[in-house]
């Protein structure tokens, strides 16, 4: 029985150089965790076994009911999430502005104290920034591109989009609401 936990615990620590971090919980639940007793071992290696069965439950696929898959609810619509850099306060409120009075979005946080390092004409260039957050319908992607084009101050403005996959139900009703169609 030790040689043969002692092989186990060496496999799982060379796997755990080996394997990236989801591969090496793979690995550990396969193992026979009631193999183990915590006076066994007296490396971390013991402890991170206790974990298994908290990510089985965080990755099961059963979802939480207070939060809703995008594609599960006619409530909802397809909605993202936009990032926007502008170069100042003043310039983040007035585009945040338009762009929530034109309902191309629900929301814009706007998020100060940016600072953005990018190569720009040849030289790699840093700047303080604010970030705008914008969470809006994915149809509206184009029109809002467009919008902010227009209204910015950058020749090359920042607009990139994440899908959002789920989340407060509640939320994604009034995103959806408040939003043109």
């Amino acid at each position: 029985m030790a040689s043969s936990l002692s092989t186990r615990v060496s496999a799982l620590i060379i796997s755990r150089r080996r394997f990236p971090f989801v591969g090496t919980f793979c690995v550990l639940s396969t193992l026979s965790i009631s193999s183990l007793s915590s006076s066994s071992f007296k490396s971390g290696c013991a402890q991170s076994f206790s974990v298994v069965p908290l990510l089985r439950s965080k990755f099961s696929s059963k979802a939480s009911s207070s939060t809703i898959k995008m594609e599960e609810s006619s409530k909802t619509v397809p909605s993202i999430v936009v990032y926007v850099t502008v170069p100042n306060r003043e310039a983040g409120k007035k585009l945040a502005n338009s762009i929530v009075q034109e309902k191309l979005a629900a929301c814009v946080n706007i998020v100060p104290g940016v600072e953005s390092v990018y190569e720009w004409e040849g030289k790699v260039q840093s700047d303080s920034e604010e970030l705008l957050i914008i969470k809006t319908r994915q149809s509206l992607l184009e029109s809002l591109t467009e919008h902010v084009k227009a209204n910015h101050e950058y020749d090359v403005p920042e607009v990139i989009a994440l899908p959002i996959t789920g989340g407060s139900d509640k939320y994604l009703e009034w995103l959806k609401n408040s939003t043109r169609k």
